[in-house]
Formats: structure tokens, sequence, C-alpha cells
């Protein structure tokens, strides 16, 4: 046989084998009835697509056109995992409230990978209904009135003030400095000052917008600053953790509220998950909350309309106030700001999915947000507009809006949330006069990104 029939015989065999491999990965098994969809290229399947940017004020491109086609139950690959999306409202709600009984928490290892697995967010059963618990005594109600919101009035007040002398700045960058600022003294207090600077940068630097990047030499850099945040930051808690262990002292400060939680007989964690658990409180909630900030103030500069009924709302609350020189109490925050948390709920809640593993080895990825889109259920659902929330409770969420999630999976720092933003609000609107760079662009990939930053300057009115 000459050596031309060889090579042919060769690339004839290697086309089949690869063709064979391509029809199992473009139709894989299954033990019954798979959902309709495609799976893309091999191994990187349609994660691409997923992931291209796209308007905030719209449904992602890959989702409308997969919806169109198959339904709002079909199956694709995201990085490198087979995975059914569900943007169905009913589904989505059903997998929620029923995890660990028909569904156990999974996540892709890109995003597990920088928390750890001892993080709270992929704990399940028991154990994530006690971590959630030993939250709740940080970011919970009754905390943020007794010991949190005081000085996160007092210190996002001086940060603002200090911006107002300094011309144009970022707003994400602003806000996380003033979050780690009042928040880490309430999470681990008494530090040395070099340590508590370490601590707070630590916790700024940690982002998961690397996974968003365009660019793989981008989402590289960023992938490994977040990485080093979360070593470092762990390793300086665990540091603090060891010493306040071996000392007598007490401190009014949640560390020590975990150290008392951990002497506890039959305890449910140990000393990696609290360590784990604080980083995470800390650093994922500045890192929202400052995300949710920045979309308010763009979307409230472009709409007068709006900023007009807040300056009302906080005037108000000002011309009420019995301490004309106190600053925002509880009170205010839940019964006075009505406007207010109608506009954040335009925000809140917009950057996670959230993914179950099935049996088969398969990920269900839930898409509550679609639902916030439907004209059937939300008039001109693509307009800014709060005034669509007025007179409805939103904070428990329901089957039509889960910016917070819903069952076990309800975000923990949803109040902290509402109430930073609002403070933020209330001294920007009544102190200041603000304005945004025109570059200023918000976009989804899925997630929230700001290509180039939420620029403002601020500026006291006049009296």
């Amino acid at each position: 046989m000459s050596l031309f029939w060889i090579t042919g015989l060769v690339i004839a065999l290697v086309v089949v084998r690869i063709s064979h491999w391509w029809y199992r990965w473009s139709n894989p098994k299954c033990h019954g009835k798979l959902p309709p969809g495609s799976m893309g290229f091999p191994i990187i399947g349609e994660t691409l697509d997923h992931f291209k940017p796209h308007g905030f004020y719209e449904i992602s491109p890959f989702l409308k056109k997969k919806m169109l086609r198959y339904g709002p139950l079909f199956r694709t690959s995201i990085l490198g995992v087979k995975t059914v999306v569900s943007t169905d409202m009913d589904v989505n709600l059903d997998i929620l409230r029923h995890e660990n009984r028909y569904f156990n928490l999974s996540y892709p290892d890109g995003l597990a990978k920088p928390l750890g697995k001892e993080s709270l967010f992929f704990k399940t059963g028991n154990i994530h209904k006690h971590m959630k618990h030993i939250s709740m005594r940080l970011l919970g109600s009754e905390n943020l009135k007794r010991k949190i919101i005081t000085d996160m009035d007092r210190v996002t007040c001086e940060h603002l003030s200090l911006k107002a002398g300094e011309g144009r700045f970022d707003v994400k960058d602003a806000v996380s400095s003033l979050i780690t600022a009042h928040l880490t003294p309430k999470v681990i207090s008494n530090l040395k000052p070099e340590t508590q600077a370490k601590l707070m940068e630590n916790f700024k630097a940690f982002s998961f917008d690397w996974f968003r990047a365009s660019y793989i030499l981008s989402a590289g850099r960023g992938l490994y600053n977040t990485l080093w945040a979360c070593r470092e930051g762990m390793k300086l808690i665990k540091d603090v953790y060891t010493k306040r262990k071996t000392s007598r002292e007490k401190y009014d400060d949640f560390l020590e509220m975990t150290l008392e939680e951990l002497e506890k007989d039959g305890s449910l964690v140990n000393e990696d998950v609290i360590v784990s658990l604080i980083f995470t409180l800390s650093s994922i909630t500045q890192d929202t909350t400052s995300k949710a900030t920045c979309m308010a103030v763009k979307f409230i500069s472009e709409n007068p309309k709006v900023l007009a009924e807040l300056k009302r709302e906080h005037e108000e609350i000002l011309a009420n106030r019995e301490d004309k020189e106190g600053g925002v109490t509880w009170e205010e925050f839940r019964h006075k700001m009505t406007f207010t948390n109608m506009v954040i709920d335009v925000f809140v809640g917009t950057f996670t999915t959230t993914g179950y593993t099935i049996p088969a080895g398969w990920i269900i990825m839930i898409i509550p947000s679609v639902v916030h889109f439907d004209p059937e259920i939300y008039e001109n659902p693509f307009e800014f507009n709060p005034w669509r929330w007025e007179g409805k409770e939103l904070r428990s969420g329901s089957k039509t809006f889960m910016v917070f999630g819903a069952g076990i999976r309800q975000c923990a720092g949803s109040e902290f949330a509402r109430l930073q933003i609002s403070i933020f609000i209330h001294h920007l609107v009544t102190t200041y006069n603000f304005s945004l760079s025109k570059d200023c662009e918000v976009r989804r990939v899925p997630g929230v990104l700001f290509p180039n930053g939420i620029s403002m300057n601020i500026s006291k009115c006049s009296k």
C-alpha cells in the first residue's frame, strides 16, 4: 500500500473519530428526555456567546435567541459544563425552594476557586442554614439598627464631603472604600492601623469582574488579583483569629461572636469555615453594594423626574427630623424612604445566577432576571420606572420578583445593601449637585460591568 493511501486512510479515520466525538457532544445521552437546545463547540460550548456584553436594559441576545427557538428551558454548554438554562419563573422558584430535596447547589470551578470550598455560597443543608444564621448576626436588621447605621451614616457623609473637593472620582471605588471603612471595625475591631489597612485593601481587591472580562489577558490578571486578595485576606483574618483564641480579652465585634459559636458543643462549623465566612461577607458585600450604587447614581442622573422625587422625599425627611444635627435613623429608613426603595428595587440583585447540579451531572442555571423584562407582567419593562413598584411589598420576593433570591438562598446582605444605598442617596441628593462623565456606561456580561467606570463630580448645593 502506497504512502498516499496510508495517509488518506489515517485522515479518514481521524475525521470519522472527530465526527463521532462531535456528534456525541451535540447529542448527549440521557435516560429520559432532555430539554431542546444546542451544545456549541466541544469543550468551550457556547461560553463566548453567553458572556458577550450587551445593554443593561435588554435581555442577553444569547438568551433571547435561545428562548425564541427552544422556549424558557433549554440545554447548552457553558464553561465546559453541560447546562440546562431556566428562565421560567415557576421552575426557578421551585428550584430555589426545594434545594437539598431535589437539587444540590453547585458552581463552575472558575467561580468557586477564589472563595474556596468552605465559602458560605458552596455549603448546603444544615451547615448552610447555620452559616446564614451566623451571617445575620452581622448583616441582619437588628445589628444594622443597633450597631451599623450610625457609623454607616457618618462615614458616608464624611467620604462624600472629602470627594467634593477632589474633582471627578470613581463611584464604585468611593463606595467600596466607605463600606470597608465602617464595616471592617464591626467585623474585626482593635486592629493595628497597618493591619486594618491591609485587610481593607484585600476586601476591596476582591471582585468577580475577572470572570466577565472580554479578553483572556485581562481575565487572567483579574483572576490573579482576586486569588491574591483572598489568600492574603484570609491569612490576615486567621492570624488575628489565632491571637484572639489565646487572649482572654473580649471584643464587641463579629469575630468575637464567631469564636463563641465555635466553642459551643456540637458546633457545625470549624475555624476554616469561619475565616472564609468573614472574608466572604466583607468582600462580596462591598463589591455588590458598590455596583448597585453605581447603577442607581447613573440612572438617577439621567432621569430628572426621578431625581426630583428623591429630592422631595429626602428634603421632607430633613424637615421633619427632630434632631437637626443627627443622621439617618432606622425609622426614617424603614418608613420614610418609600420611593428610594422603589428606585433601589430596579438595580439590586442583578449580579449573579445560580446553578444546581442534577443527578446526571448536568447543571441547571436559573436566571430570575428575565422575568423582570416580561411585557406580560410589567408594562414597558425596558424603561427605567421606579413607580412600577408603588404600593408593593417586595422585600420578601415572589416568583415575578426575585432580585434577592428565594428560599434558603435569600440574600443575607439584602437589608445592608438597601440601607447603604439609601443613605448614600440621602446625602447625595440633599447636600450636593452632581454630574457624571459622558462616557459612563453599564453593560451586562451577564452580570453588571462598567467598561469606563462611573465617574462623578459633586459640589455642595448653595443654600
